[in-house]
């Protein structure tokens, strides 16, 4: 028999859950094999559409251009279509690409990126939890849940990048239970990064399920609410909680 999800000691006496908030990249699916085949489609573009900057560049070398320009602003690290709209533009222009070619081709990511494949689990849960709870996202990422055929499952979808602050900021945790008219205290958030979802969440006020799906080790002193590795764990643990 599966294991039921791992449950950790809470404030005493908790508020009734109202609503869970769901983080989306490695936590409703894999984001790894999104971004391979997104950058390998866009290197292929590149190829056609500016061949002296692929022949300049390698996909590794793109994304350390990445890394290097996010150190300079920290608006960056909220807007990650920014990031890539930006490192594409300064590359293109130092090979005298027409930059009137950096919009499509981050059109092509854009839709690269929201081309994903969910988790077995992830429909057949959610659509368990919907009917008993208010459902949410609040994510870093900028994939496209309309298109991924998510978004009539979430009463509200936050991104950072347009709300212009990104987790761990309690800000962007708190709009979301605004806009569901949920408290903080009532509101779970789930999420497989440690720091932004598990901790971050947790120091907004509210609980914090860490969705650990690939056998990973929390970091001394993070103690989430509960451990789940998939949401069908999530919602046995959501049913004992009520």
């Amino acid at each position: 028999m599966k294991p039921s999800a791992t449950s950790l000691p809470s404030s005493p006496a908790p508020s009734p859950i109202e609503a869970v908030l769901f983080d989306l990249d490695d936590t409703l699916w894999a984001i790894e094999p999104v971004l391979v085949r997104a950058e390998g489609l866009l290197y292929e573009w590149l190829r056609e559409h500016a061949p002296a900057v692929a022949a300049a560049h390698t996909i590794a070398s793109l994304r350390e251009r990445r890394m290097a320009l996010m150190k300079t602003d920290p608006m960056y690290r909220i807007d990650l279509w920014k990031l890539r709209h930006t490192a594409l533009s300064e590359v293109f222009r130092e090979h005298d690409v027409d930059l009137a070619l950096v919009d499509p081709a981050m059109a092509l990511f854009s839709e690269a990126r929201s081309t994903v494949a969910l988790f077995d689990d992830v429909e057949p849960a959610l659509l368990r939890m919907k009917g008993k709870l208010t459902l949410g996202s609040v994510s870093n990422g900028f994939a496209d849940l309309e298109r991924i055929g998510l978004a009539g499952h979430f009463g509200v979808s936050i991104a950072a990048h347009r709300f212009g602050r990104a987790k761990p900021d309690p800000a962007i945790f708190h709009a979301a239970c605004e806009a569901l008219e949920v408290a903080p205290a009532a509101t779970v958030y789930v999420g497989d990064d440690p720091l932004l979802d598990v901790q971050g969440a947790q120091r907004a006020g509210l609980r914090a399920v860490w969705m650990n799906r690939f056998e990973r080790t929390l970091p001394e002193g993070i103690t989430p609410d509960a451990i789940c590795r998939d949401l069908h764990e999530l919602h046995d643990w959501l049913q004992a909680q009520a």
